[in-house]
């Protein structure tokens, strides 16, 4: 078994206790603020990935029917099209990355997070062993099929920045899209492409197959720093403030029934995890998934709250490759909305 904590220990019996109270609580002491069971259309690019592990447990675990809410979650291909989805008014509430909040308030078209699952952003660049590429740095990148879930994506977002701070242009790579889980993986065995951003389970099983060699990681603070110099946003939980506006209580149980489901991870194995995912999540291979679901432990949020910082550094990245970023006027604290998470609390 693989595990966060060790798992006779009396600090990882305490933190159980602790987390199955504070669950209790939020419980009861929410209760009188709870909808009626309200109809939410919730849009997600890639649901089975890890970086969207929040989301899967919130639903499986039966967190969401807690709070009165009847989600109804769309899997589509990627985030890009996830966002798509929202703007278009085919979904109300989005599971993401906390990047579009900046883009579409760029094009005038208001996004907030209202939760952030995501300390970083999880996602690893790597080039396929049988190209036999020597990296000595991003500007190994050039002239490279690269793919990613699909142009426009958060994927896309982290090569291409990687190519700009090198001096290079965000174009000086090609950009291939390959979706996420199972189509990721054919695509990285069929040697389509020379590298690729993509995501656990994906990433951990195609090392398993020594299929990918890392080059860049932002599992991890340290990985993620090294990519782009300070905190990044992940995952985050978004929507629009005209749906914020007609559905205050509802927003309130989608954020509140998250929290429960961080804290659940928190305190329980890589093995539990995965226990508690349907089978095909592990893409066929229980060992690896359960590896993956422990190298990225250190990603997720315990209670959703925002990082500080974290958005600024996700302007600055974006604003270097993206026009309609850089030659708009950003008001970073209308990229999200706090009170959900502090009631949550």
């Amino acid at each position: 078994m693989i595990s966060a904590f060790p798992a006779a220990s009396g600090t990882a019996l305490l933190r159980v206790a602790i987390a199955t109270a504070l669950t209790l609580l939020m419980h009861g002491a929410g209760a009188q603020d709870r909808p009626a069971e309200t109809k939410v259309r919730l849009v997600v690019g890639g649901k089975s990935a890890i970086f969207y592990l929040p989301l899967a447990v919130t639903e499986r675990l039966g967190y969401f029917k807690e709070r009165g809410i009847d989600a109804e979650i769309a899997d589509v291909q990627s985030g890009a099209r996830a966002l798509q989805s929202l703007i278009g008014g085919s979904a109300d509430v989005g599971v993401g990355t906390f990047d579009h909040t900046i883009q579409m308030q760029a094009k005038g078209q208001p996004v907030v997070a209202v939760l952030q699952y995501g300390l970083y952003p999880g996602f690893v660049l790597g080039t396929l062993a049988s190209k036999a590429i020597a990296y000595a740095g991003p500007q190994s990148l050039k002239g490279l099929k690269i793919g990613v879930t699909s142009p426009g994506s958060s994927t896309h977002f982290m090569a291409a920045y990687m190519l700009v701070r090198s001096g290079f242009k965000a174009d000086d790579a090609s950009f291939i899209g390959i979706g996420v889980t199972s189509t990721a993986v054919a695509a990285a065995r069929r040697g389509e492409i020379d590298a690729l951003v993509s995501s656990d389970p994906m990433i951990s099983l195609m090392q398993s197959e020594g299929l990918v060699r890392i080059v860049a990681d932002t599992r991890t603070l340290t990985g993620t720093q090294a990519v782009y110099g300070g905190p990044y946003p992940g995952g985050v939980v978004y929507t629009t403030p005209a749906f914020i506006e007609r559905n205050p209580a509802a927003v309130q149980a989608i954020v509140t029934a998250f929290v429960h489901a961080l804290r659940w991870m928190a305190v329980h194995s890589a093995e539990d995890i995965a226990n508690a995912m349907p089978p095909e999540y592990a893409l066929g291979n229980k060992e690896v998934y359960i590896q993956a679901l422990a190298a990225s432990r250190e990603m997720y949020s315990r209670d959703g709250r925002f990082v500080a910082g974290a958005a600024e550094t996700a302007y600055q990245v974006l604003k270097l490759f993206d026009a309609s970023v850089a030659n708009a006027t950003i008001d970073l604290s209308k990229t999200l909305v706090t009170r959900f998470i502090d009631k949550a609390q």
